[in-house]
């Protein structure tokens, strides 16, 4: 189930951010490529031949159900469950660290991992099928787009395939987002986001900002600080995807009010990661304000870093925020 199935075609160029100041690709450019599209007796799906029917979209149960009766054990091999520790660390981190997690959670767990090491494969149809689902969700198209070209940076992926964007997350970067466009209370704040994401000066690539985002919270789950959440709730994918949305709540937040443009997103996203480890359930407090309408909702600030704190590395990434060139 890796992503190298039928990628020897792709276009070999790549889709730069801009840099500070320019705007991406906004949604008129979308919908222009829509009607030259409507006008094509056949839609070329990009999977070995043309289709005259659009793919069904995709809910998130749907899409969960097939990676939980999926064949990952390749993608199982390559999972490494916690942080790793030594020494002192492992000392103080059984005295004062967080709670481990419930047994019964674990196999979820590495569900969830497994999937951060599944890449998009062009001959699975339920891969397909979420690529499809999240570039209608937010483009409001009702059809198809190829599978490789320029129109994938209309949504904020950084070149014209997007399956060079996941790495290190994965099938489960593609299934956050789509929980996020699929949730009937989600999909309202995904698509004011993706607004945001084409402003003028404060545009940011919102499919990048997504990936960078599962990162976080995926590194927060290896190193067990959602464990208390998780076995609070019991649960492990709902909390992640929860935490996922918070967090993109509260970039929405700082990103509209403090007028941020791309030059900030380093700093945003650390502080952000530094929140997700220190108060989760600050953030998960937060979704839950905003999903009732609560004016609650607005009251979250971010922790401010401090000049001792450990600068915390949030570009594992390697995924260009700043219009920098790629080194592949």
């Amino acid at each position: 189930m890796s992503g190298a199935a039928g990628r020897s075609q792709r276009p070999q160029e790549r889709r730069r951010v801009p840099a500070p100041g320019k705007s991406l690709p906004d949604q008129r450019g979308a919908v222009a490529n829509m009607e030259e599209w409507h006008t094509v007796e056949e839609i070329q799906s990009g999977l070995g031949g043309p289709s005259a029917a659009a793919m069904p979209p995709i809910s998130f149960s749907e899409a969960l159900q097939y990676f939980q009766t999926a064949d990952l054990s390749e993608c199982r091999k390559k999972v490494r469950a916690t942080a790793g520790r030594r020494g002192l660390a492992t000392l103080l981190r059984f005295l004062f660290g967080p709670p481990r997690l419930l047994r019964q959670l674990r196999g979820e767990r590495e569900l969830v991992l497994a999937m951060a090491q599944c890449g998009l494969d062009n001959n699975e149809c339920v891969h397909m099928r979420i690529l499809q689902t999240l570039y209608k969700q937010l483009t409001h198209s009702k059809l198809d787009c190829p599978r490789y070209g320029e129109h994938w940076g209309e949504i904020g992926f950084q070149s014209s395939d997007p399956s060079t964007d996941l790495r290190g997350t994965g099938m489960l970067a593609l299934m956050q987002m789509l929980f996020f466009v699929m949730d009937s209370q989600m999909l309202p704040l995904a698509r004011e986001i993706f607004h945001l994401s084409q402003h003028e000066t404060q545009n940011f690539p919102f499919c990048i900002m997504s990936v960078n985002i599962t990162h976080i919270v995926l590194r927060a789950l290896r190193e067990e600080q959602l464990s208390r959440e998780c076995n609070r709730r019991r649960q492990v994918i709902a909390v992640l995807n929860d935490l996922y949305a918070a967090t993109f709540l509260q970039l929405y937040r700082v990103w509209k009010q403090e007028h941020k443009t791309i030059a900030d997103s380093y700093y945003v996203l650390n502080e952000l990661e530094l929140s997700t480890k220190k108060k989760p359930r600050q953030l998960l407090e937060s979704l839950e304000a905003y999903k009732s309408s609560s004016p609650a909702a607005d009251g979250l600030q971010l922790p401010s870093s401090s000049s001792g704190c450990e600068e915390v590395n949030i570009c594992d990434v390697q995924v260009e925020l700043e219009g920098e060139s790629q080194q592949s």
